[in-house]
């Protein structure tokens, strides 16, 4: 057994664990467990633990749906909220064959497959996500707990739950850079401090998680739901990104007017060239569609820019010194995507770009909201999917989706959000209602 095998094992007697939960998403990213006890927890780490694979979203069919949950010792943290005698330990899993051979379906795996594509070219590649969310007074009706705005300094029950939640999270050993209050009333972010990206991913699910135990336990609902209140801004992710090779920011050029390398302008082309191949990954709900319209600050145009908040793609300010901070902020992202998938998509996107060395078109520092039709395409300037059914239908048309997913997974998501659309289709609204049923 290794070192961090060992480590766990020693952790457990030291804290008491009695139950360890054993984390791992489905393709759409929602966090799926099971507990086993301490007593198990040897042969855990040694062999992995088998599960039915067949009921999991995305998953396998069901004449192959023997899987096995293998433990990441380093990824072993306590749970904060759970009782202190007898208590539960996390780690994330790999799901594999129980030959052992990496299951194609585990959204951790196609993120960690991406990294190694990136190691082989010299890179190492971390994100920091800025993750937005709404507390509501009950999860049936979103009544806001306040009617703060971006930056208000609030005494009030949502500061103290995000208080509370960015200490939880600094417990189990997860950095957090800055915390506040956002622009949409009762809207809060909480922003990771940059790590290599699967160390991320990690953080994110367990941070989604956190905000809502913390939230619970306090008799209020959290939600990453990217468009809850209409009429007000919605809840992103907007992920910074950089690329190192060994401790220098690959990213970084003292001689170019943004500080931009080559690299990171091919990166940055590679994202536009791709953004709207990606946009089912990055937004995969009907719902997402709400939040990415003009006049909330969600981008909708495929631009970049240095200064504009309305691009797509903005680069944060050169600091004098500072070059290691030198990094792209992709904007479209909402908080309720799966981060695994979201920057495997990303990143693959990125490494296109600088392989295939494409042209990056001029910024856009005017706000492109207020440019005319007319203009934008006389400066080329494309849209995002503006729904559901328009991302798959994108997404399915290019191969470049299909390799950075992998067949599996692809066709698992294309299949999983066609059915999402239909039911959707399907469904009367109250709007229609209001708007139909007193004239029609």
């Amino acid at each position: 057994m290794n070192e961090s095998a060992e480590y766990v094992l020693s952790a457990c007697r030291e804290h008491d664990v009695k139950f360890i939960r054993l984390w791992f998403t489905d393709i759409v990213g929602t966090l799926k467990s099971f507990a086993i006890t301490v007593e198990e927890l040897e042969k855990a780490l040694e062999e992995g633990m088998g599960f039915d694979g067949s009921s999991i979203e995305g998953f396998a069919r069901i004449d192959e749906s023997d899987m096995v949950a293998r433990p990441d010792p380093s990824t072993f943290q306590l749970v904060p909220w759970r009782p202190k005698e007898a208590s539960v330990a996390r780690m994330f899993c790999d799901i594999t064959y129980p030959g052992g051979e990496p299951f194609e379906g585990d959204p951790r795996y196609v993120l960690k497959r991406q990294l190694k594509r990136a190691a082989d070219l010299g890179y190492t590649f971390y994100v920091s996500p800025e993750m937005e969310y709404f507390y509501f007074k009950s999860e049936t009706e979103p009544v806001p707990l306040d009617r703060g705005g971006y930056f208000d300094q609030m005494s009030d029950a949502g500061s103290d739950l995000r208080r509370e939640t960015v200490l939880t999270l600094e417990a189990m050993g997860i950095e957090v850079e800055y915390s506040h209050h956002e622009v949409a009333p009762s809207q809060h972010e909480i922003t990771l401090r940059y790590t290599d990206a699967l160390t991320m991913a990690d953080a994110a699910m367990t941070y989604r998680l956190v905000v809502k135990e913390i939230a619970a336990a306090n008799g209020v609902y959290a939600t990453f739901m990217p468009k809850p209140i209409e009429g007000v801004n919605g809840s992103g992710m907007h992920v910074h990104q950089s690329l190192f090779k060994g401790e220098r920011n690959a990213f970084f050029d003292e001689n170019d007017p943004y500080h931009l390398s080559a690299v990171a302008k091919g990166y940055i082309a590679g994202l536009l060239y791709h953004a709207r191949a990606i946009t089912l990954v990055t937004n995969q709900w009907v719902n997402s569609y709400k939040r990415l319209l003009p006049g909330f600050e969600a981008p909708v145009y495929l631009s970049w820019a240095r200064r504009n908040r309305s691009d797509l793609i903005r680069i944060p300010e050169y600091k004098p010194g500072k070059e290691i901070h030198t990094r792209i902020e992709y904007r479209s992202p909402d908080a309720a995507c799966n981060p695994y998938l979201a920057f495997a998509v990303m990143l693959a996107a990125g490494l296109d770009g600088i392989e295939n060395e494409r042209p990056l078109p001029p910024p856009v520092e005017e706000n492109v909201f207020e440019m005319t039709p007319a203009e934008r395409a006389a400066r080329g300037i494309e849209m995002l999917p503006g729904s559901l059914i328009e991302a798959i239908e994108v997404a399915e048309k290019s191969s470049f989706l299909r390799e950075a997913l992998g067949d599996h997974v692809f066709e698992s998501l294309i299949a999983n959000k066609r059915i999402e659309w239909e039911r959707y289709r399907r469904h009367v609204t109250d709007f229609e209602l209001r708007e139909y049923l007193p004239i029609l």
